[in-house]
């Protein structure tokens, strides 16, 4: 017997909250190229609402280490449990597609893989390495997990030397244990530390959802934790859920919501943030980065 994997909820949307239905021909050879390669991508795996604009324009966010992962964040549309090997050969088929979609932007992040002693980390820099080997011309930036705090892991990444190296705080710290119960708030922040204390120079940004149930006093503060310890970059963007299983919607943050929380983060000293309702991690990274001049 076949049974459905039961879709998102058809909650109510507010009227400013639009996004382009996915198509056209550029959305379909970067669809094709993904399956071709034998890749995945954040876009594809964890349904993000932008998929069809950033495809479009020739660009993806690339998941590696496959498409499973150990941990079941309460949040999050990507497929949890036992994942298969490590593929070792994944970066040189990644530098390839890169190269095919003729981008100069590369976004890589993954799954967790808590099954592996360095967390996949020396994927991450094999990936870059094997990127700028084929395209020299190609800025990589990494959405990297926390390694479960493995300072050897994160160092290993460092040293690759990314444009940009984002890690996402995701909410604030009273919500960790229902949103995402195996990471750990403080050691989101020691990672932001440690990057700059490997190298004060790399550019560090981190995100966060809106919508789980906190409150504007708590994003602030988590904001000026986050900037204290290092970050420098910016996302806020809606939770949306992808499933009945996973957490509700507690409410859609309205576009002056997200103003005043960008002004509070660019008030503490933050040199670039994107903030409103599709915002997600490596939406407009390329042009992000840009921005901040980096």
């Amino acid at each position: 017997m076949t049974t459905n994997t039961p879709s998102a909820p058809r909650e109510r949307k507010p009227s400013w909250f639009k996004a382009k239905f996915p198509a056209g021909e550029r959305f379909k050879m970067v669809s094709d190229l993904v399956t071709s390669q034998q890749l995945h991508t954040v876009c594809q795996e964890a349904r993000c609402p932008n998929i069809g604009e950033c495809y479009n324009s020739g660009t993806a966010t690339f998941m590696i280490l496959g498409d499973t992962c150990t941990r079941a964040c309460g949040f999050c549309a990507i497929n949890s449990g036992r994942p298969d090997p490590i593929d070792q050969l994944e970066p040189v088929r990644l530098a390839q597609a890169i190269e095919t979609l003729g981008i100069d932007y590369a976004v890589i992040t993954s799954v967790n893989r808590d099954d592996a002693p360095d967390g996949g980390a020396s994927i991450f820099a094999a990936s870059i390495r094997a990127i700028r080997h084929r395209t020299p011309h190609v800025q990589v930036e990494v959405l990297i997990p926390d390694f479960e705090g493995n300072s050897d892991a994160l160092a290993t990444v460092v040293g690759a030397r990314p444009v940009v190296l984002n890690h996402n705080t995701e909410t604030v710290p009273r919500l960790y244990s229902r949103a995402r119960p195996k990471g750990d708030y403080l050691r989101t922040l020691n990672l932001f530390r440690q990057v700059k204390q490997l190298d004060p120079t790399m550019p560090v940004k981190t995100g966060l959802m809106v919508g789980l149930g906190e409150t504007m006093d708590e994003l602030k503060q988590t904001f000026e934790d986050i900037r204290e310890a290092g970050a420098e970059l910016l996302t806020v963007g809606q939770y949306l859920r992808p499933t009945p299983k996973h957490l509700p919607i507690d409410r859609y943050y309205h576009p002056e919501e997200y103003a005043e929380l960008k002004a509070h983060a660019l008030a503490l000293g933050f040199t670039h943030v994107e903030a409103g309702p599709l915002v997600r991690s490596s939406y407009h990274a390329g042009e992000q980065a840009r921005a901040a001049q980096l």
